[in-house]
């Protein structure tokens, strides 16, 4: 991957090297670029908007008044992500903006289109760093590579260049220091407010996880949690925005309230894990690994969005701690954000489906598959093999900046293999099979609308060419729609699930981006296809209206 930018990045970066303070102005400050152009380019139009709201009148007094310390402090999150994605919110690139490139740059946090493989929409800004803000801009690939401070890859640290000009890595927490601090203090005043001493624990911890960047404790201490109903995931928690490398973790937030009766029906499958991991395709090498059993699934009304889930497309559910070793030892919990799901379905995949999907398919596209594919996705992060199985060590660290796309890519393929494989157990009983096969395909072209900037994108992109070239999806040139092959859905998927692992057992970053340059690709005749959902003005993603008016709760002073 090319680290050399266009001449308009040069200046670009060589700005952002000198931004060295969570303080400065954005990049573009000193620049004087006074025209942009309002083109096609500025499409605040994909995103429909969505409402975040929940019943707040299931909520306790202490729950209604521990909300807005906690959306306070996913505010801060969300100022911090602006710094590593570009600069300041407030630092507009152009001092001549009108209002809808104005609200498209907030949609994205900078200046380039991330559903649109991060092209500039603004002229003059020159192409996104593949490190964002993580490095400094005049940084090479080969200085990082010789560099041998222990804590170049860490994920909670900044690299920049002291005084004499070499590379040093800064600590969140002190790069960071005043927002850390605000927001850390916000947690432990909302921790007094918590009926529930799981989360009570888990505030306490995570706010003094924020302030050291040791997440272990409050990471084991949010598996822990069993009664909650208001939930929170705070702090630096995915890699994405890190293309360079794929190290550092970008801030970010979610905040959400519990649906127990749906979280009562979904707790079950949690147990099946370790039979899952025995029977996936593949060799035993490749499975050896045993995955926690001590995994939550829940669904949720998520609240708030803040930070690196917010930009581009949202993000409807989620698996975690990332941490490899914590995620063996005692599993994960998985969140499954069922209004923002519900809406998605409602306002693109059904809209789509119109479009794309045989007619006599059509009726397989449901809601309820939407969701057991969605959730079994999550669910399929904790599968498989986190560390490589020939000494190159974690699959992250082996992999690179592939690492994220290649994750998502497993987590789509033994996420159907779950479903099946639990279909044929008699553990999902309702609809049928050929449901979650066709709105798996449905999916795909809502998700790889997300373009080549995201890792789930890229992920969808390989899986559908993959399948199309196996006849797993058969599209009918007479009609431009698309069918599935049920036979050979099941083979396909198992080839797929099959080599997607035997590429991360084995730490093979060439050979995957060899792959992903051949399939993880939009390619002209599906190019062709999206562009109707363009022409029929289906959007690509939602943008949330949210916050503490939106929910009718008062501030948090």
């Amino acid at each position: 991957m090319s680290t050399a930018p266009t001449s308009a990045g040069v200046l670009l970066l060589t700005l952002l090297a000198a931004c060295g303070t969570p303080g400065d102005k954005g990049p573009m400050d000193q620049l004087g670029v006074d025209s942009a152009k309002y083109d096609e380019r500025v499409r605040p139009e994909i995103y429909t908007p969505v409402r975040l709201t929940t019943d707040v009148s299931k909520l306790t007094d202490n729950e209604r008044r521990m909300v807005p310390l906690l959306i306070e402090a996913a505010q801060i999150m969300d100022s911090l992500f602006w710094q590593e994605a570009w600069g300041r919110k407030d630092s507009l690139p152009s001092r001549r903006l009108d209002a809808d490139t104005k609200r498209f740059f907030r949609m994205n946090y900078g200046p380039w289109d991330r559903l649109a493989g991060n092209v500039p929409f603004i002229d003059g800004v020159g192409d996104k760093p593949e490190g964002a803000r993580f490095y400094p801009a005049d940084m090479t690939r080969a200085e990082f590579d010789a560099w041998t401070d222990s804590t170049r890859k860490d994920l909670y640290t900044m690299v920049r260049r002291d005084a004499q000009r070499r590379l040093v890595a800064i600590p969140y927490h002190r790069y960071f220091n005043g927002p850390i601090t605000r927001a850390a203090d916000l947690l432990q005043r909302a921790s007094e407010l918590a009926d529930d001493p799981g989360l009570k624990r888990y505030l306490l911890l995570r706010a003094e996880a924020l302030r050291t960047d040791r997440y272990d404790a409050s990471d084991r201490a949010w598996l822990d949690m069993r009664n909650n109903t208001i939930d929170v995931i705070i702090g630096p928690i995915e890699t994405y925005e890190d293309q360079l490398f794929g190290y550092k973790a970008a801030h970010a937030c979610y905040i959400a309230v519990k649906d127990q009766e749906w979280s009562r029906r979904l707790a079950r499958f949690a147990q099946l894990m370790p039979a899952l991991q025995r029977g996936l395709p593949v060799p035993a090498a490749y499975k050896r690994e045993r995955p926690g059993s001590d995994a939550q699934l829940g669904a949720y009304d998520v609240i708030y969005y803040a930070g690196d889930c917010n930009a581009g497309s949202k993000t409807i559910a989620v698996n975690l701690p990332n941490d490899e070793q914590v995620q063996l030892q005692k599993g994960t919990r998985r969140l499954q954000f069922k209004n923002a799901m519900k809406a998605k379905f409602d306002h693109i995949l059904l809209p789509i489906s119109d479009l794309l999907v045989a007619p006599d398919q059509r009726r397989h596209v449901t809601f309820d598959a939407f969701f057991e594919d969605v959730m079994f996705h999550e669910v399929a992060h904790g599968l498989g093999i986190k560390h490589t199985i020939n000494g190159k060590g974690t699959v992250r660290e082996a992999l690179l900046e592939e690492a994220g796309a290649l994750e998502e890519g497993k987590a789509d393929m033994l996420g159907l293999y779950m479903v099946a494989a639990l279909r044929d157990m008699g553990e999902i009983t309702g609809g049928d099979l050929m449901d979650n096969y066709v709105t798996f395909m449905a999916g795909v072209f809502r998700s790889v609308r997300f373009g080549a900037s995201s890792a789930h994108g890229r992920a969808n992109m390989l899986r559908f060419n993959f399948f199309l070239e196996r006849g797993a999806f058969v599209r009918e040139a007479a009609t431009g729609t698309y069918r599935v092959d049920p036979d050979k859905m099941r083979a396909a998927m198992d080839e797929l699930s099959a080599l997607i692992l035997k590429l991360q057992g084995d730490g093979a970053l060439e050979e995957l981006r060899t792959l992903m340059k051949d399939k993880g690709v939009v390619k002209p005749e599906l190019q062709a296809d999206l562009d109707r959902l363009k022409k029929a003005s289906i959007p690509v993603d939602v943008v949330f209206e949210q916050g503490v008016d939106v929910l009718g709760l008062g501030s948090a002073h």
